[in-house]
């Protein structure tokens, strides 16, 4: 004789029911969302600092060979850096330079030498390593937007030059540390670039001025 199921069993068949549907409803809904909503993108950024003015209007008859501006461990990717505390630093990863730090410090300088008239030559980063009568390698020793006081966000670069004579095995013959602090109008990207572009112009108009102000000549 065949027995009709019994009213718990088909409770249970309709609850089980239910929750695999409510199960579908909010999977498709979360996926809906996040169809709608578009992904971060990130932001990428390159310093490119106005070139100084000509500060010489004879240039010193030698030539520079702009070597590598190495950059410290903690700013040498290209993700921003954001102190937040004296300790405490933060990377952003959204916000990025377009190319690795060292390389851009490296161009920006051999453009600046270039335009600043103070030698005969500069040889870009990347050239040949025989050419030059003198050489500038640098270290960046700090690269971070500074964020520890909310009402005055600023922008840090201190970098160190150093130069030698191309001869091998020579030892350095100047050597100068620059450091800038700018402040800018908010902890924003647009706003922490634009600081960062500031500082390294402005490091690299002084760069100029003592290196038409040294006294070197080729051996």
């Amino acid at each position: 004789m065949n027995r009709s199921p019994s009213a718990p069993s088909l409770r249970a068949r309709f609850l089980r029911t239910l929750t695999a549907a409510a199960f579908v409803a909010l999977a498709a809904a979360l996926a809906s969302c996040s169809l709608s909503r578009p992904s971060p993108v990130k932001r990428m950024f390159l310093l490119e600092p106005t070139p100084p003015a000509a500060v010489a209007s004879t240039p010193k008859p030698i030539s520079l060979r702009v070597g590598v501006v190495n950059v410290a461990a903690p700013f040498r990717g290209k993700t921003f850096v954001f102190r937040e505390t004296d300790l405490r630093y933060e990377s952003d990863f959204y916000n990025e330079f377009f190319t690795a730090p060292s390389i851009m410090f490296s161009d920006a300088t051999a453009k600046a030498l270039a335009a600043s008239n103070v030698f005969r030559r500069v040889v870009p980063f990347g050239a040949a390593s025989d050419e030059g009568d003198f050489v500038l390698d640098g270290f960046v020793s700090e690269l971070y937007a500074d964020m520890r006081d909310a009402a005055a966000p600023a922008a840090v670069i201190t970098v160190t030059y150093y130069l030698t004579p191309a001869s091998f095995g020579s030892a350095v013959v100047w050597s100068r540390e620059y450091r800038q602090r700018v402040k800018v109008s908010g902890p924003g990207p647009d706003a922490v670039a634009q600081g960062w572009n500031s500082a390294l112009g402005a490091i690299l108009a002084d760069l100029a001025k003592d290196l038409a102000a040294a006294d070197l000549q080729a051996k």
